[in-house]
C-alpha cells in the first residue's frame, strides 16, 4: 500500500471518527424535538373508573387507538370505553405548534363534537374539548408503554373518568 493511500485512509478514519460524535449528537438532538405525540401511536387498552352526576361510580374498560405522524405533531384519536350503565366512542384529531395544542373531537353515541385546545410537553397533555352543550378537561400522561387519562366535565351525566391504558 502505498504511503498516499495510507495517508488518505487515516484521514477517512479521523473524519468518521469526528464524524460519529456529531451524527449521535444530532440523532439525539432530532429524538429530543420530536412532537409531543411521538410515543403515541399505535393500539392501546385499559381499564379505569368512572363517575357519573348521579353519584355512582363504575368501573370502565376502555380501548384507544392513536395514529401519529412521523414527526409526532399530529394525532388521530379513537377511544372507545365502556361500564355496566355507560359508554362513549370518541374520536378526533389534534396538531401541535410550539406546545399549543389545537384540534377537534367527536362523541358518536351522542352526536356532539367541537374544538380542543390546550398545551402539550414533556410526555403530558392538558386540554379543554369544548362544544355547544359540553366542556371537559382532559389530562393525558403517557410514560412509555402506560398512559393516564383523566376526563373531568362538571356538570354533564359523566363528572369524571380516570383510565390507566397500556400499549399493545
Amino acid at each position: 500500500m502505498s504511503l498516499e493511500s495510507m495517508k488518505f485512509k487515516a484521514g477517512m478514519l479521523r473524519s468518521a471518527v469526528f464524524a460519529l460524535p456529531v451524527m449521535l449528537i444530532a440523532g439525539q438532538a432530532l429524538a429530543q424535538g420530536a412532537g409531543p405525540f411521538a410515543s403515541m401511536g399505535g393500539a392501546w387498552s385499559g381499564n379505569g373508573v368512572i363517575a357519573l352526576a348521579s353519584g355512582n361510580r363504575e368501573r370502565i374498560r376502555c380501548r384507544a387507538n392513536y395514529v401519529v405522524n412521523d414527526g409526532g405533531d399530529n394525532l388521530r384519536l379513537d377511544l372507545r370505553c365502556a361500564s355496566d350503565s355507560y359508554r362513549f366512542e370518541l374520536s378526533g384529531n389534534a396538531v401541535s405548534q410550539g406546545g399549543n395544542v389545537t384540534g377537534n373531537w367527536y362523541e358518536s353515541t351522542r352526536s356532539v363534537g367541537g374544538n380542543i385546545s390546550g398545551r402539550a410537553n414533556a410526555g403530558q397533555i392538558q386540554a379543554t374539548a369544548a362544544g355547544q352543550t359540553f366542556t371537559a378537561l382532559l389530562n393525558m400522561r403517557t410514560n412509555g408503554n402506560r398512559q393516564s387519562v383523566s376526563i373531568t366535565s362538571p356538570g354533564s351525566d359523566l363528572s369524571e373518568v380516570a383510565i390507566t391504558l397500556s400499549k399493545k
